[in-house]
């Protein structure tokens, strides 16, 4: 559920700024995901490459679902998964200088009403810790039963989320405090602390702190609807969520579970490449710093993945990959040479979306970086 950082390839106005101009379709970046695409059980895949402030090339290829004759387009929206995990850590940025949260503020403090069932392990983390997956969590709650009962849950998403934090918070860690471990947890746990701050809804707060700054308009939380493009699983396009096999309950969008148009993906990333830059129009420059620097003994910023290289190709590099088993999203940005691929894919690693991505991937990072030095 909702996987996280991409790690090498084998493991491995679309701008900031509202008003850009849009770029055309590629027809050589869409010949680049026929080639990755074919003979593979994908329905669709989009991608876009950035470069110089704006979006250079993009383009979708293939069906909104297998076996149906309706062609993705680029007013389509994809589920992105964990990557999206960063722009629920860029809104708490928004809060924290604002002077709402701190990012040094033990847990017992920013969420008293839950301190005394909290278990001891936990009670003096911080928001830092907890959007660097270094708070000890496991990665989902332990107990299958109670997961199971969000995908039934039909009270408001944020009343959800305090009950699974709750939950959480009695759970036993999964690795020692200060230590990476990859958590959805601290994402959900993270959200309600923001929630109760600012007295709004995490889907509110989005919409306020990052969407409506960066000119973001055809965004959405949870599974993406009827006449839509649908994630696959099977060779199936996936429409009930009720079973964990299946993907994610809605409330956890804060852990990377938003849909949106590739436009609205890239505008995002444009400013977090901006940001890199010195020119971001969301967060102050240390913000973006603070997310896109690996906190010590963890290959994670706030919630980047920090790498040196990608594929043979030079760093520094900005990466993130999400999967809800129905939708496989990879996002890489290559802060020194202003330039990044968004990539995703209507179906999960169990119908070949990695293979698909990565072989996509593995050309399109040659035009954006250059070689790794030996």
């Amino acid at each position: 559920m909702l996987k996280g950082f991409l790690r090498g390839v084998a493991a491995f106005g679309l701008a900031a700024v509202a008003g850009m101009a849009t770029a055309a379709p590629s027809d050589e970046l869409a010949a680049a995901i026929a080639t990755a695409q074919a003979g593979s059980k994908v329905p669709a895949v989009g991608a876009v490459i950035l470069r110089d402030g704006g979006v250079a090339a993009q383009a979708v290829l293939g069906v909104r679902e297998a076996g149906g004759k309706t062609a993705v387009g680029l007013d389509d929206v994809w589920l992105i998964g964990s990557t999206g995990k960063v722009m629920t850590a860029a809104m708490i940025a928004r809060l924290v200088e604002r002077g709402l949260l701190a990012w040094d503020t033990p847990l017992d403090a920013m969420l008293p009403d839950l301190a005394p069932g909290m278990r001891p392990e936990y009670r003096k983390l911080t928001l830092v810790e907890l959007l660097s997956h270094r708070a000890g969590f496991p990665r989902d709650l332990r107990d299958e039963e109670t997961m199971l009962r969000f995908f039934r849950d039909s009270r408001p998403e944020a009343q959800q989320r305090l009950s699974y934090a709750a939950a959480a918070l009695q759970d036993q860690p999964e690795a020692q405090a200060g230590s990476f471990s990859y958590s959805n947890v601290g994402y959900i746990v993270a959200a309600v602390i923001a929630e109760r701050a600012a007295h709004a809804s995490y889907e509110d707060l989005m919409a306020a702190e990052v969407f409506k700054p960066l000119g973001m308009t055809h965004t959405g939380f949870g599974n993406t609807g009827e006449g839509q493009n649908r994630g696959h699983q099977h060779g199936k396009p996936m429409r009930h969520m009720a079973r964990l096999d299946d993907g994610a309950p809605r409330m956890y969008a804060p852990a990377g579970f938003l849909h949106m148009r590739l436009e609205d993906w890239a505008r995002f990333n444009l400013d977090q490449l901006a940001g890199a830059a010195g020119k971001g129009k969301l967060l102050s420059p240390a913000s973006y710093r603070l997310m896109q620097t690996a906190q010590p003994g963890s290959p994670a910023g706030l919630d980047w993945g920090v790498q040196q290289s990608i594929a043979g190709r030079q760093g520094p590099v900005l990466v993130h990959q999400g999967s809800d088993g129905n939708w496989l999203a990879i996002a890489v940005l290559f802060p020194g040479q202003g330039t990044g691929a968004l990539m995703v894919a209507n179906a999960g690693p169990e119908m070949g979306a990695d293979q698909v991505l990565m072989g996509l991937a593995g050309k399109l990072f040659v035009d954006l970086s250059p070689a790794k030095s030996q």
